[in-house]
């Protein structure tokens, strides 16, 4: 066990000093390697097995849709319409806020994406209404989390590759803890703000409007998730559908966007995914260095042998993902800890992807956790606020992440049901 320690103690401290994710797992698996006869000679065998799959076909396309949605400025009346359908109530711009996260996070699959859209729109007008700044920049970067939750995920897609577990399933399981979490937050905000001042309910011909000016925002991720949860089309394909849907909305419904931007969404798109493509090659390295050193069944065997149970192992890895979270990006987090627990989830019958969810929940936390939480420093680049500030007004969102953590662990058909019922529909 002090041998599989220093190992891993070794490679959070090579990543700690700034060496880029790729770079650190495969320069560590390949020194790994090097004690094992012929371990280098397989390397490109592993890199091309894992980097070929057809799933991963999903990455390019669901980062290409995003970049059409928001080059093409489709998302700019989400805002609008979430205030007007909400702005008579307590915390009304507050609860605009979350479900233009909510929508966003559904279009673009990023958190960074989502806190620094919504932000630039929403934190100016949340001071207006009376909400302390610190409130305005903790909801805001709370409510950006809610992009790796709200499929599509990217950390969902590496988590299911990684694992071989679902994608489709992921996805699923990703949308009842996200609305959990989203209406945590909008009962907090209504508590929170319910002496500020508040506007008229908007009439039945505002609402109308508003939300026939974002229908198509709102519309392009209701048809990609529910075709996935009909059966109709795979994940994969759904990424495609929803690439090719985002280019006739943005090019033939709000005509704003140009040949020039369709092949700049294509330049970003592709330099997303070869980051990813790089890091996820790197691991499987990392992943087969440490499987030819038996390090998943020694771990097996002590788990075994201090006789945890799945409860004790689930709650002993969400303090590790969460103290992990404070010092590592989360794509590190996923591809350093899945090879290894894999087999240990497995003796244990644990449900992969119940907890591939409560591992994106503690992914979420450390978007929000000082000192390396990401959507705190997209908060400071929106509002040129201090970081204290920020961190203080966010950590009331912690703690409320920490509670929908508690229930989904507690009720694990939370994350479950919705899959379960789309795999056994005929």
């Amino acid at each position: 066990m002090l041998a599989i320690s220093l190992l891993l103690l070794g490679l959070i401290l090579l990543l700690l000093t700034g060496l880029p994710i790729f770079a650190g797992l495969s320069l560590f698996g390949g020194l790994l390697l090097l004690s094992e006869p012929g371990g280098l000679a397989i390397v490109s065998d592993i890199v091309f097995a894992k980097t070929g799959m057809y799933v991963l076909v999903a990455i390019p396309l669901f980062a290409y849709m995003a970049h059409v949605m928001i080059r093409g400025r489709i998302v700019d009346d989400l805002y609008s319409t979430a205030y007007t359908l909400t702005r008579h109530l307590p915390g009304g711009v507050g609860i605009a806020t979350i479900a233009a996260c909510m929508i966003f996070s559904a279009i673009s699959g990023s958190s960074v994406a989502t806190a620094l859209t919504i932000g630039a729109v929403a934190i100016p007008q949340m001071i207006r209404y009376g909400y302390d700044p610190k409130i305005a920049y903790g909801l805001v970067a709370a409510g950006g989390t809610l992009g790796i939750l709200i499929p599509p995920s990217g950390p969902m897609i590496l988590y299911g590759v990684a694992t071989d577990t679902s994608i489709s399933g992921l996805f699923m399981a990703g949308l009842l803890p996200g609305f959990l979490l989203a209406v945590i937050f909008c009962v907090y905000c209504m508590f929170r703000q319910r002496g500020t001042k508040r506007e008229q309910r908007a009439s039945a011909g505002e609402m109308f409007v508003a939300i026939r000016k974002s229908g198509w925002a709102i519309t392009l991720p209701g048809l990609v998730l529910g075709g996935m949860y009909a059966g109709v089309f795979t994940a994969t394909e759904a990424a495609a559908i929803g690439a090719i849907l985002a280019l006739m909305i943005a090019g033939l419904a709000y005509r704003s966007i140009g040949l020039r931007d369709i092949w700049a969404c294509a330049i970003d798109a592709a330099r997303t995914s070869a980051m990813l493509f790089m890091i996820l090659a790197s691991a499987a390295v990392f992943s087969y260095a440490l499987t030819k050193m038996m390090v998943p069944q020694q771990i097996v065997d002590m788990v075994t042998h201090l006789n945890m149970g799945p409860l004790g192992f689930i709650l002993a890895m969400m303090v590790m993902l969460f103290i992990l979270g404070m010092f590592l990006e989360s794509i590190a987090i996923i591809l350093i800890t899945s090879p290894v627990i894999l087999p240990v989830m497995t003796h244990l019958g644990i449900d992969p992807i119940w907890y591939g969810v409560l591992l994106v929940i503690n992914l979420e936390i450390a978007m929000i956790t000082p000192p390396v939480g990401m959507n705190l420093f997209t908060i400071k680049a929106v509002t040129h606020s201090p970081m204290g500030p920020i961190i203080r007004g966010s950590f009331p969102f912690v703690l409320l992440m920490m509670l929908g953590l508690g229930l989904v662990v507690a009720f694990p058909q939370i994350a479950v049901w919705l899959p379960n019922s789309m795999m056994n529909t005929p």
